[in-house]
Parts: C-alpha cells; sequence; structure tokens
C-alpha cells in the first residue's frame, strides 16, 4: 500500500495545469498597443511631410517625404493599423494643424493641386499593407521582391491615381498634362520605395508577428 503522501503528491502533480503549450500560444496585439502604434506612425507621417518640400514647378505640388512615411505605415503596421495612422494625419491637416507640404492646412487645401494626393494616402496604405501581410505572412525567399510589389502598388499605384486626377481639377489641367506633369515624381519616389523596403524587411525578420491584423 502507498504512503498517504506520495498518493496526495500525485494528486496535486496532476491537478496542476500544463505550461507547456501554453507557454508558446502567441497573443494578440492589445487595442492600447494598436492605438500607440497609430499614433506614432501618424506623428511620423507629420514630421517627415515638414520636414522640407522641394517645389518643382508646374501648379504647385512639391516633392516631399509624404509617401515614404505613408507606404511605412502599411508595410510596417498592416493594412487597418496603417489606413488609421495615414487617415490620422490627414485628420489633424485637415482640422488646421500646419502638417502638410509647405506647412499648409485646413479644409482649403482640397480646393488645391494636391488634394487627390491627399486623399489617395489612407488607401494606398491599407493596399500596401494588404499585400504586405500576406507576402510577410507567406515568407522564405519571396519577403523582398513581394514588399517591393506592395510598395509600389500603394505608394505609386494608388496615389498616382487618385493625385494625377486631383491635379488635373484643382491645377487646371487636362488629365494628360497632369500625367506627364507626375512622371517628375517617379525618380524620387522609386527612391522613397526602396528605402521603405530596407527599412520594412529587417523589421518584420526581427518581429514576425507585427502584422497580425
Amino acid at each position: 500500500m502507498a504512503p498517504r503522501s506520495s498518493r496526495s503528491g500525485a494528486r496535486a502533480v496532476a491537478a496542476r495545469p500544463a505550461a507547456g503549450p501554453s507557454a508558446g500560444v502567441r497573443r494578440p496585439p492589445s487595442r492600447s498597443t494598436d492605438l500607440a502604434l497609430v499614433a506614432v506612425f501618424g506623428a511620423l507621417v507629420c514630421a517627415l511631410a515638414v520636414a522640407g518640400a522641394v517645389p518643382i514647378g508646374g501648379p504647385g505640388v512639391p516633392v516631399t517625404l509624404q509617401t515614404f512615411g505613408i507606404v511605412l505605415c502599411g508595410a510596417v503596421l498592416g493594412p487597418w493599423r496603417g489606413a488609421l495612422a495615414a487617415g490620422l494625419y490627414l485628420v489633424l491637416g485637415l482640422a488646421g494643424l500646419p502638417v502638410f507640404a509647405g506647412g499648409a492646412s485646413g479644409l482649403g487645401v482640397l480646393a488645391g493641386p494636391s488634394a487627390g494626393f491627399l486623399l489617395a494616402y489612407p488607401v494606398a496604405a491599407l493596399v500596401t499593407g494588404l499585400v504586405a501581410r500576406a507576402v510577410v505572412r507567406r515568407g522564405g525567399r519571396g519577403l523582398v521582391p513581394g514588399l517591393v510589389v506592395a510598395c509600389a502598388l500603394g505608394g505609386v499605384g494608388v496615389v498616382y491615381a487618385g493625385g494625377v486626377p486631383g491635379m488635373a481639377l484643382g491645377g487646371g489641367l487636362s488629365l494628360r498634362a497632369a500625367a506627364v506633369f507626375c512622371v517628375r515624381f517617379l525618380p524620387g519616389d522609386v527612391l522613397k520605395l526602396v528605402l521603405a523596403v530596407l527599412v520594412t524587411v529587417p523589421v518584420h525578420r526581427a518581429f514576425p508577428h507585427l502584422l497580425g491584423r
């Protein structure tokens, strides 16, 4: 007959919850973390926008670092948090904070040639984030080229799809003339997209679950 102490010890071991399986469970990001990331990246876009604008003539749309910040929002945070960060930047500027290129602000910018670019930013971050999330989840050797495609679709495809008609409408140009003018932005935008990929790749390698939503 086994001693009473050994039987009670066996019951305690059996009743104790197993710690092994739950130790590796990844907890989803908290809402406070999401809000903090949205706020930080919204502030980053603000800082990049006011860091300096390079005028290139024409209808008054300068070269800025806004696109770099918008692409980072989507590629690093994912579609929904990225779009919220870009939307936060847009709302702050429309509310009167001088965070648009050249210190512009207020609803009056919606009547100008840069309105299409600004309104396209949240959609650009969303599209970039959707593609980036799929690429990061797949992993493997396709990470870098996949992120290049994600940043190009959002940072060039979506932004220009909104920016060119907006420039034509707000700048008094034909659609063709606005498209020809926007070709001047392409070299700088390509450099910004390459920089965004160079920043994003090590981030996702270090934090592979950052694009969880």
